[in-house]
């Protein structure tokens, strides 16, 4: 399996995402491809000293530099696990038909039965709209208020982003980009025995 973490410069969380994650997968004898890329990146800047610390005190040396998301970069990735809802819709913007294997990491590893059944539903209701949209029809008035009900009852599936913080705002987007990697171990571990 081949998975690419998506944010915004490359320079700070999904570097993280990517070093933290190749980590677990190898202590567990994972056999996956990572990278990351990001959104708004320049080619080959370094990642923030922050995010290198942070990798450091994990043990993880891994040498990462930013890389704009491309054509190849997705093309390439079985699974697109983004940092935030923001990412995912510039992705899908950008590689609509590539849409099926873009998620938010934490949308990606959500558990709750009730939530991902709403999820569903959202994502018909959505691709209905479009299609309404792309034939020029109408579109059920009760349809879109559902879409937006169920847009406000989703929860928030953001890292937060420590750019431009301390160390102490590094850590916090390592912890909570951690707990949600350990998911994804579990998730994938799980997929693979079905």
């Amino acid at each position: 399996m081949r998975i690419l973490f998506v944010c915004t410069g490359n320079t700070c969380r999904s570097p993280m995402a990517e070093g933290i994650f190749r980590k677990l997968a190898q202590e567990r004898g994972m056999k996956v491809e990572v990278a990351s890329a990001g959104v708004a990146a320049v080619e080959g800047l370094p990642i923030s000293r922050h995010a290198e610390g942070v990798l450091k005190d994990l043990g993880i040396e891994d040498r990462i530099t930013s890389t704009p998301l491309h054509a190849e970069l997705i093309e390439w990735a079985d699974l697109v696990l983004t940092l935030t809802q923001g990412h995912k819709r510039q992705a899908i913007a950008t590689f609509p038909a590539k849409a099926d294997r873009i998620y938010t990491l934490k949308e990606y590893v959500e558990e709750d039965e009730a939530v991902l059944a709403e999820q569903a539903e959202l994502g018909q209701l959505i691709a209905e709209l479009e299609l309404s949209r792309a034939l020029g029809q109408a579109f059920e008035e009760a349809k879109e208020r559902r879409i937006r009900e169920l847009l406000q009852r989703m929860p928030q599936y953001d890292i937060s982003d420590p750019f431009g913080g301390g160390r102490e705002d590094y850590d916090a987007a390592a912890r909570e980009i951690r707990a949600a990697l350990e998911k994804l171990i579990v998730k994938l571990q799980r997929e693979r025995f079905r």
